[in-house]
């Protein structure tokens, strides 16, 4: 085979994998953009007319917008979820999730449900009573959203008008909203006129009717996680982890978790030392404790069920120090120690056998992933993929060798005219 050739296959073979590369990566892209479950909401219903969209009427048959859809809402990139009091849908994320709304538009709203007389108006004097939208050019199709926080505290609606217009490529998916803990109010609002009577392309009084779709979800944290940090270094205590600087707490951006803290100290009591309960309480998120005592911190998730207890130790008591660590009680600890036991500076009790009471981890709760941890998968996500268009280049290249080493081999022997003679074989 000739070296011309021989490039041509290997061209070829370079090209089919940046072709298989490029398209692994636009379906890796993909499924970045739409990861997780898909959950539909909301569906079109028809309002009166020119009335603020209010109301809410069941689209019939000899309706002009009977039997057919303007497009879909969805929200994807969530882990699980729950129902609320009101059966309003609860997405639950995790740390790494993008919880995110999109709208697939299905018409052409210049031609909706393939009807040249249907279309979507521009509704020049919408309002919105729901959203208290006052009278303005809405444009063709107008999308409102609304987000109520964690304080119960309703943001303004933000109006995205001639909504349908800017999105008017049909079955293109189109990110709507970045969605973080709170609850979400959403409304599409749109005119569709009617125009079946028409001479010489003048409209003979066409008519118009007014639709929506409006629904209601929220965003929550799935974990139930809340994080002590040590005040003076800043570093992360784990469970029965001692300090004597003190600590804060850091909610993490969970605004919805019932997190309670509760205070223990030590009290002379008529059977010596005992433990005391001062305060147990809900606590707050950047919250300081520095007085010596056990804290246990209980958190726990209202939608998941799941619970999270942590404690500890602020102080430089032993046997506080010990109870926190090893979760004995204080009577137990004081008789450890009065049998000439020692305490670590962890809180592990030192045994005169030279035998160690340990820290007790058994209440350790698994740390939910982190943002850097939920980055390293999805590098080797990628790097999978990589790896793969690799071993393909490979397989493409050997293959390529194999066909030129074969056809070398069965290349025919010629008989040289000159030494024919000699009745020689010459290569």
């Amino acid at each position: 085979m000739c070296k011309g050739k021989v490039i041509k296959l290997l061209s070829a073979a370079f090209l089919t994998v940046v072709l298989l590369m490029t398209t692994i990566s636009a379906m890796a892209e993909e499924n970045d953009n739409h990861s997780g479950n898909r959950f539909y909401l909301g569906e079109s219903v028809k309002t009166g007319w020119d009335n603020g969209y209010k109301g809410e009427e069941k689209i019939t048959e000899g309706d002009v917008h009977f039997n057919w859809k303007i497009g879909e809402f969805y929200v994807d990139g969530f882990t699980s979820t729950v129902k609320g009091d009101d059966d309003t849908p609860i997405f639950l994320k995790n740390v790494g999730d993008k919880v995110q709304l999109w709208f697939s538009l299905k018409q052409n709203i210049d031609k909706l449900n393939n009807d040249e007389n249907l279309s979507i108006s521009e509704d020049s004097n919408g309002s919105d009573e729901y959203f208290s939208v006052p009278k303005t050019n809405f444009g063709r199709g107008v999308l409102i959203i609304r987000k109520t926080d964690y304080t119960n505290a309703k943001n303004n609606p933000i109006i995205y008008k001639d909504y349908l217009a800017a999105k008017a490529s049909p079955d293109a998916d189109t990110e709507v909203e970045l969605c973080e803990e709170g609850d979400y109010e959403v409304a599409l609002d749109y005119e569709i006129k009617n125009d079946p009577r028409k001479i010489f392309d003048v409209s003979i009084i066409p008519t118009y009717s007014n639709y929506k779709i409006f629904f209601k979800f929220s965003v929550r944290n799935g974990n139930s996680m809340v994080y002590p940090f040590d005040i003076k270094t800043k570093g992360e205590l784990s469970n029965t982890s001692v300090t004597e600087n003190g600590f804060y707490l850091d909610f993490a951006n969970s605004r919805y978790l019932d997190i309670n803290i509760k205070k223990e100290v030590l009290n002379e009591g008529a059977n010596g030392l005992a433990e005391d309960v001062r305060f147990n309480r809900p606590a707050k998120d950047g919250e300081e404790y520095t007085e010596e005592g056990i804290y246990t911190i209980t958190s726990s998730n209202r939608y998941t069920g799941q619970l999270t207890t942590k404690r500890i130790y602020v102080g430089n008591n032993d046997v506080l120090k010990a109870v926190a660590a090893t979760g004995l009680s204080v009577k137990e600890v004081n008789d450890y120690i009065a049998s000439g036991a020692k305490v670590e500076s962890n809180g592990a009790i030192l045994l005169k056998t030279q035998e160690t009471i340990p820290v007790d981890k058994a209440n350790i709760q698994p740390t939910a992933a982190t943002e850097d941890s939920a980055k390293g998968n999805i590098f080797i996500d990628n790097l999978l993929w990589f790896i793969i268009g690799g071993a393909a280049l490979v397989v493409i290249i050997l293959i390529v060798i194999i066909i030129i080493a074969v056809k070398k081999k069965k290349k025919p022997k010629f008989v040289n005219i000159e030494a024919f003679t000699e009745d020689q074989e010459v290569e």
